[in-house]
C-alpha cells in the first residue's frame, strides 16, 4: 500500500514538472514571436525614415542642410534595400549580398520578391510623373530571430520527448520493482504452509500407502513448491537450456486436464519427433498453464482447448485455441497491459507476466492471432530454435 502511494505521489510530481516545462516552453515561444513582430515594425519605421531622407536628398536645393539626411542614409547598414525607378530599372541598392555573376538579374529577382512580400515604399519626386519604389527586406538579425522560435520549438520538442521517454522508463522500472517485491513476499509467505503440506503428505503416504489420491495430492504440493520457487526468482534472469518443447506441452496439458471439469476437453497436437528449444522450462510451462486457465474461464468451464505446434527453419509456433467467448479486436493489445482484466475477480497480471516471460526471457513473441466474439480465441507464441 505504501509503495503504491509513493509511486502515485512521484508520478503526480513528474506530471506537474512536465506541465510546468510545457508552460515555460510555450511562454518562451510566445515571447520570442512578439519580439520578432516588434523588431519587424521597428525596421519598417526605420525604412520609412530612410525613404524620407532619400526624398529630401533628391529634392534638396542650395539651402537644404544635408548633414542629418546623409547621417540617416548612411546609418542603414543592416537592412537590404533596392531602389527601383519609375521605368523598372535599378537605381541603387545597399546591404544586398550578390550571388552569382548576373548582378542585375539577381537584384531584379530580389526586388520582385520584396514587392511580393509587401515590403515596398513609394517615394515621390518634385518632377511630375517620376517616382521611386524603395524595396526592402528583413535584416539578417531579424531573419535569424524569425528562425529562432522554430529552432527553440524543435529543441523543446526533443527535450519533451526525452523527458516523456525517461518518465515511461521510470514508470516501467517502478512497476518492475513493485512486481518483484510482491513476488518475493508471496514466495516467502507460501514457504511455511508448503513445508507443512509436504510433511502432512508424507505422513498420509506412510499411513495410507495404497491410497490413489495421495500421489495426486503430492503432485499438487510439488506444484505449489514450484510456483513459490518461480515467484522467488522473479526479477533475476532465468537460465535457459535446450529442452523438448513437446514434452513440456504434454506435461502442462496432462496436469491441467486432470484438474479440470469433465466438460473441458484439452488436446495437445505435437509431432512425434522432439522439438528442441532453448527455454526456461518452469516459466514456459507457467505461460501455457496461464493461457489454458484463462481459456477455461472464458468457456465458463465447458468447451475445448487445442494446442498445435508448427515449426520453420528458425522458429517454432505454438497456437492455443479455445471455444470461449472471444476478445474484442480493440483489446488485442491492451489485454497484455498490467491491470487489464474482464473478470470480476482478478488482478490482470497473468497475460502481462506471460508477455514478459516470452519476450524478455525467451526473446520470442506472444499475441492474439485470431479471435471472434462468441466463437473463441487463438493465442500464438513464437520461439526461436
Amino acid at each position: 500500500m505504501y509503495i503504491m502511494e509513493w509511486i502515485n505521489r512521484t508520478r503526480t510530481i513528474k506530471m506537474i514538472l512536465i506541465v510546468i516545462a510545457i508552460l515555460l516552453g510555450v511562454a518562451s515561444l510566445v515571447f520570442s514571436n512578439y519580439l520578432v513582430r516588434d523588431l519587424e515594425r521597428e525596421e519598417a519605421v526605420r525604412m520609412e525614415i530612410w525613404t524620407e531622407a532619400m526624398r529630401t536628398f533628391n529634392n534638396a536645393d542650395e539651402t537644404t542642410d544635408l548633414n542629418l539626411v546623409l547621417t540617416v542614409i548612411s546609418g542603414n547598414n543592416t537592412i537590404p534595400v533596392i531602389v527601383i525607378d519609375d521605368k523598372g530599372g535599378i537605381d541603387n541598392y545597399s546591404n544586398v549580398r550578390i550571388h552569382g555573376t548576373d548582378t542585375l538579374g539577381y537584384l531584379m529577382r530580389e526586388a520582385a520578391a520584396m514587392r511580393e512580400a509587401g515590403n515596398i515604399i513609394r517615394m515621390d519626386t518634385n518632377d511630375p510623373g517620376r517616382y521611386y519604389d524603395v524595396c526592402y527586406d528583413d535584416s539578417l538579425m531579424l531573419k535569424r530571430l524569425e528562425a529562432y522560435p522554430y529552432i527553440q520549438f524543435g529543441v523543446f520538442a526533443v527535450f519533451l520527448l526525452v523527458a516523456l521517454f525517461a518518465l515511461l522508463s521510470m514508470k516501467r522500472s517502478e512497476q518492475n520493482r513493485v512486481w518483484v517485491g510482491l513476488s518475493k513476499e508471496t514466495a516467502h509467505q507460501l514457504g511455511t504452509p508448503i513445508s507443512s503440506l509436504m510433511a502432512w503428505t508424507e505422513i498420509l503416504r506412510t499411513t495410507y500407502p495404497d491410497d490413489e489420491l495421495i500421489p495426486e495430492m503430492s503432485k499438487d504440493v510439488q506444484r505449489l513448491e514450484l510456483i513459490a520457487d518461480r515467484f522467488s526468482k522473479v526479477g533475476s534472469l532465468p537460465e535457459t537450456t535446450p529442452e523438448n518443447l513437446c514434452e513440456a506441452l504434454l506435461r502442462v496439458t496432462d496436469y491441467i486436464g486432470r484438474r479440470s471439469s469433465e466438460h473441458v476437453a484439452i488436446a495437445c497436437h505435437v509431432p512425434e519427433r522432439p522439438i528442441m528449444v532453448r527455454m526456461c522450462g518452469p516459466l514456459f510451462e507457467w505461460v501455457i498453464e496461464n493461457l489454458c486457465k484463462n481459456a477455461i474461464d472464458a468457456m465458463n468451464g465447458e468447451g475445448r482447448i487445442d494446442i498445435h505446434v508448427a515449426q520453420t527453419d528458425e522458429r517454432v509456433h505454438i497456437d492455443v485455441t479455445d471455444t470461449g467467448k472471444g476478445i474484442q479486436k480493440g483489446h488485442f493489445q491492451s489485454i497484455f497491459s498490467p491491470g487489464f482484466t474482464t473478470k470480476k475477480r482478478g488482478w490482470g497480471l497473468g497475460l502481462s507476466l506471460a508477455k514478459r516471460i516470452i519476450e524478455s526471457y525467451h526473446k520470442g513473441r506472444i499475441y492474439v492471432k485470431h479471435s471472434e466474439l462468441g466463437k473463441g480465441t487463438t493465442f500464438r507464441i513464437e520461439l526461436r530454435k
